[in-house]
């Protein structure tokens, strides 16, 4: 390994952009870090979450050695421990625990802290299979939005993004496109310079995405499934839908025509906030401007009705026959064209039981509370649940029970390692080998090993494989090296995309772009094979089978709409500790309309409380037109600091979505007031 130079890397973090990055090395370390501008997509921009890495890589509170509590849980002492100390505690706990309570009393609990696929899904899955462990599902992101998708689409299939800057009219529907897919704005922005595109941006809050938009519509947080069949009425009615296209490449349509009839403008308008002229006009731009393409968002999908939202929108490029158009047609998510051998890479034969338990990543609080039979050991990695699980009084509540037997392995001594029992000390993307795969562009990526590990940090790779040894597993899963893995899990015989490219390839090449044909070459992988506009599927798993609104929960008595969003310089908790990124941030704020602070006697700057049956929050208010009236919006998820009372997890439900199983953040129901 070049102690100097230039050394090729990939982003790492949950954001459908996957940079392509250049690391310049200085005695071992990394001095800066920039885009690569030889990247096909992403070009060599970069946001400052990335550009200022190298103070979360090198921060001084990073862990660099294994650590036991020896405090009270939640008080944050540890002393040092040995590796062997470690992995000897923990198996030798799991042996116990399995002879007394079986081993669905432990639970593994992770995310896409580092979206290299071995690091997420790699050999933990195969551990944890192997083990026979509560199995731990993964839908606190985008589940039901792409159940949804899927019944209309057949699969994560949309349009390439680099074909974007071709479009005429770009609509960011329920996306901070800005903070949280900027590759999409720079595409948008070429095309607004070049074709004279328009950008529309449909959400609860006029954020930095809103802010440069050409128009910004904001709706009422939910209702975002309304206001497309309040469009699809218009378009129906005025003669706006492609008739060719329907009949052609669609099931469904005449039901469809029929059914929106009821979706008036005026009704849509009561529903979503939207004012009656605003649809008319949006609807009619979408019907007359080709191509016209929609990168459908993650927002609106964390309601209640969240995959039914998906659905519907997708339905709307197939009205116009966008998908024929160069440029036009929509996105949600594209990673079915990178769709890797899951089987291969994470070996669910190892796992007995077929019919283990299973846990709802979004009920955590429920589970560690309430389960029977109870959860007695959770090891936590790639996540911070303490902070970004929903329930968050319910999760922390669980946290601190002392039979808990509870193991964190992350970079810092996070919210949820501050209960932990065990402490080891992860290395950063920086230092691994693993694949990496888009979920909006086509290329496929590998990161190699840039810089030593940081201290005693070891990957996930690397500390299954000893937690493996240390249960006595000899299966030869527990051998492969990250390069077999990679080439287990390229090899996919059902994804054709993929074909005849292997890890040698990568490894000489850093990113290669799938083998992308045209969407409709082929019949689509749903079960008519065409856009389902009318899903006999959808019907048969409980589901209205055409596009329909359907009310958020009662979520209690409360005047406010709640909306916890993301913010522009950390990543769920990711950089939250980290001074660099809060100093850019600079500080949590709520934001309200000035019609209801003025009722409430809030002014801009105050401390305020917001506050439902599941917790409270004490946060700054800013006030201003940025939402509507009866609206409520933060940003960011703020680390939990000595005096701060601001973790608006605590607020949010953890009911589950329409689909899926999803997470519910965005439908919460609160109350404000000065303090």
């Amino acid at each position: 390994m070049n102690q100097n130079g230039v050394v090729h890397a990939v982003c790492s973090l949950d954001c459908p952009d996957q940079c392509g990055l250049l690391l310049h090395k200085q005695d071992g370390r990394i001095v800066k870090v920039e885009g690569d501008p030889d990247h096909p997509v992403t070009k060599g921009n970069i946001c400052n979450k990335v550009r200022n890495m190298t103070h979360r890589i090198y921060d001084e509170k990073r862990l660099t050695h294994p650590m036991k509590r020896v405090g009270a849980k939640g008080e944050g002492k540890f002393a040092q421990i040995s590796w062997e100390e470690a992995i000897e505690t923990v198996t030798s706990k799991w042996k116990e625990l399995i002879k007394t309570d079986g081993p669905e009393s432990i639970l593994p609990y992770s995310f896409y802290g580092n979206m290299g696929r071995l690091a997420a899904e790699g050999m933990d899955r195969r551990f944890f299979h192997r083990l026979g462990a509560s199995q731990l599902i993964r839908s606190i992101c985008s589940i039901a939005g792409t159940v949804g998708y899927k019944y209309t689409m057949g699969g994560a299939f949309g349009i390439d993004p680099e074909d974007t800057i071709h479009s005429k009219l770009i609509i960011l529907w329920g996306i901070n496109a800005a903070s949280t897919n900027k590759q999409q704005v720079v595409l948008a922005q070429k095309a607004r310079k070049q074709n004279g595109a328009k950008i529309v941006m449909i959400d609860v809050q006029k954020n930095q995405t809103g802010r440069l938009a050409d128009w910004f519509i904001p709706i009422l947080p939910g209702t975002d499934a309304a206001l497309a069949l309040g469009i699809m009425h218009i378009l129906f009615d005025e003669n706006l839908v492609d008739e060719y296209f329907l009949k052609q490449y669609t099931v469904g349509h005449e039901e469809l025509r029929e059914h929106v009839k009821q979706y008036t403008p005026e009704s849509v308008s009561n529903i979503t906030g939207v004012s009656v002229e605003d649809i008319y006009k949006l609807a009619r731009m979408y019907g007359n401007t080709a191509p016209s393409y929609i990168r459908i968002g993650n927002g609106p999908q964390h309601h209640d009705n969240g995959g039914m939202f998906v659905r519907t929108v997708a339905c709307l490029p197939a009205l116009t026959g966008q998908w024929l158009e160069k440029g036009g047609g929509a996105i949600k998510s594209n990673s079915g064209y990178l769709a890797i051998n899951e089987r291969n890479l994470q070996r669910p034969d190892l796992l007995e039981n077929k019919k283990t338990r299973a846990i709802n990543m979004n009920q955590l609080g429920d589970a560690l509370l309430h389960s029977d039979p109870p959860v007695k050991s959770l090891y936590v990695y790639t996540s911070n649940p303490a902070v970004v699980a929903p329930s968050g009084n319910k999760v922390r509540e669980g946290l601190e029970r002392e039979d808990l037997f509870l193991v964190v392995h992350d970079l810092f001594l996070t919210e949820t390692a501050k209960y932990a029992d065990i402490v080891l000390p992860s290395t950063s993307s920086f230092e691994n080998t693993d694949l990496y795969t888009s979920y909006w562009h086509q290329f496929l990526q590998i990161q190699q090993p840039a810089i030593e590990p940081i201290g005693e940090s070891k990957s996930n790779v690397e500390v299954f494989k000893m937690l493996a040894k240390g249960m006595g597993f000899t299966d030869s899963a527990f051998e492969d090296s990250e390069a077999e893995m990679i080439a287990q899990a390229l090899d996919n015989p059902g994804n054709p995309y993929l074909e005849g490219i292997h890890y040698e390839d990568l490894a000489e090449k850093q990113y290669i772009k799938a083998n992308i044909k045209p969407l409709f070459a082929d019949k689509l992988p749903t079960p008519s094979g065409k856009i389902e506009l009318y899903s006999q599927r959808m019907k048969a798993d409980g589901h209205p089978p055409l596009p329909t609104y359907i009310p958020l929960v009662d979520d209690g008595d409360y005047p406010f709409l709640f909306v916890p969003a993301p913010n522009h310089n950390f990543l769920n908790s990711t950089f939250s500790n980290n001074e660099k990124h809060i100093s850019l941030e600079k500080e949590p704020r709520l934001h309200i309309n000035q019609k209801d602070a003025h009722a409430a006697g809030i002014e801009d700057g105050d401390m305020v409380c917001i506050w439902n049956h599941r917790g409270e929050c004490k946060i700054k208010a800013a006030v201003g037109e940025n939402v509507l009236p009866g609206v409520l919006v933060t940003q960011g998820l703020w680390a939990d600091l000595e005096g701060t009372q601001h973790l608006v997890n605590s607020l949010t439900p953890d009911r589950i979505a329409d689909m899926g199983g999803g997470a519910t953040f965005f439908s919460a129901r609160v109350d404000v007031e000065k303090l």
